[in-house]
């Protein structure tokens, strides 16, 4: 691991105007109509079809219009007179909010819905956003910042839905106050020596981190889960993840971090679909990136000096296997966060093909009365109660802070090797303590 680096000491606030788990979209083109009929499409093919082509939805942030934000329209998960959401306690995880940007995520994963949960306080660093949050969520305690928030001893864990450059920051500022930290993706953003003092700080805590990447709780990926761990595919050969988000205009941002900024450094979309399937990791890596057509990623355009809207990286996988990532901000057409997985006993292309005849049960859990399964495919209400939980029962959550690092890290090492013209690189790994 890198020397740790040393955490600024500025009070740079929660991010009101941050976007985390989405790239930029464009506006869709479909009507209402067509809308209902392409949902009834996507729920008559099973697996996989929702994260093979998400849809996309208008999200404002403040007085002006934002562009379309790809993924965040609410997708039922279809009932299961099987699954009944049975709670594990009856105790209330007392939780605090923060960050209610463009896309109003503290409040989108439906905390404030869970049997489980009682929303103590709530943050954001405009007044009149602060306290819309606390009227959809029910909450009569605000705070001006996550700084103050976190010093709130009636609360014990923290949703994170800030700006991705302060997610460390912000999630390290959390557990030294003795709060288990849910966050919005990527762990961290470009820092190797960031994710390594992230990492210590979880181990030394003792407390519960858990990243909220989406793609974990898609319903393909869902089933390649079940399936891997059954010994459905056996040993894995190939996977392959694709993050497509196009936008001629990209959406503001707090400080305008989105603007320019590298793909791999926003990886988890895609890294997930071996990640979050076998719990592995990316030994090492080539990535090859495009120079982009548009203006926003000239070197001299943007902050990072970054040249690329789309990079493609070939990984090796710590099971000895292959896989393809790619994340592109700037190819218009298919969109939306898909992947696939081939092993020697069966692979999965929107549904399993293969030797495995007795498959595991590959429905997603139910979630509790009142809970909405949410958006990004239906994923937001599962990875809330799958955080809320692991607290209650003292356990590591599924996207916990290897998982996380093993998902995020890969793509900055990624961005690296594009940077160098695609020489393979060695990619730091990350293990629960």
């Amino acid at each position: 691991m890198k020397d740790k680096a040393v955490l600024k000491k500025d009070s740079n606030k929660n991010d009101a105007s941050s976007i985390n788990n989405i790239a930029n979209g464009p506006e869709s083109d479909l009507n209402g109509k067509k809308t209902i009929k392409r949902r009834m499409f996507l729920a008559s093919i099973g697996m996989g079809a929702v994260a093979m082509g998400l849809q996309q939805i208008g999200c404002s942030g403040g007085s002006k219009p934002a562009p379309a934000i790809q993924g965040l329209e609410n997708v039922p998960i279809k009932a299961d007179s099987s699954k009944v959401w049975v709670p594990v306690s009856d105790r209330k995880v007392r939780v605090g909010l923060v960050g209610y940007g463009v896309c109003k995520f503290s409040a989108a994963f439906g905390f404030q819905n869970h049997p489980n949960v009682e929303v103590v306080a709530v943050s954001d660093l405009y007044p009149d956003r602060c306290a819309e949050l606390a009227k959809v969520t029910r909450c009569n305690k605000t705070y001006p910042s996550l700084e103050e928030l976190v010093k709130d001893k009636d609360i014990e864990a923290v949703m994170i839905s800030t700006d991705a450059p302060s997610h460390p920051r912000h999630c390290i500022e959390a557990l030294r106050h003795g709060k288990h930290v849910a966050v919005n993706v990527p762990a961290v953003f470009g820092s190797l020596e960031e994710a390594d003092e992230l990492y210590e700080e979880v181990k030394k805590s003792g407390l519960k981190y858990m990243m909220f990447e989406t793609s974990a709780f898609h319903e393909d990926l869902y089933a390649m889960r079940q399936i891997y761990n059954a010994g459905g595919f056996g040993k894995l050969i190939y996977s392959e993840g694709e993050y497509y988000h196009y936008s001629a205009k990209q959406i503001d941002s707090y400080k305008g971090w989105r603007i320019g900024g590298p793909p791999q450094w926003y990886p988890t979309h895609s890294s997930a679909y071996h990640v979050c399937v076998t719990g592995g990791s990316y030994t090492e890596v080539s990535c090859l990136g495009m120079p982009s057509w548009m203006e926003t990623f000239s070197e001299t355009k943007n902050r990072y000096k970054n040249p690329f809207a789309t990079e493609i990286a070939l990984f090796r996988t710590s099971d000895g296997g292959m896989a393809r990532m790619a994340v592109s901000w700037d190819t218009p057409g298919d969109s939306g966060e898909k992947g696939r997985i081939r092993g020697q006993k069966g692979s999965f292309y929107g549904k399993y093909e293969g030797l495995e005849k007795n498959l595991p049960d590959l429905i997603r859990p139910a979630l509790p009365k009142g809970v909405d399964s949410g958006g990004h495919g239906g994923t937001h209400g599962l990875l809330m109660d799958e955080f809320i939980t692991s607290i209650l029962q003292d356990r590591k959550p599924l996207v916990d802070i290897a998982m996380a690092l093993n998902l995020t890290v890969s793509g900055v090492v990624a961005h690296q090797s594009a940077l160098k013209g695609g020489e393979w690189m060695k990619i730091p790994q990350y293990k629960m303590f």
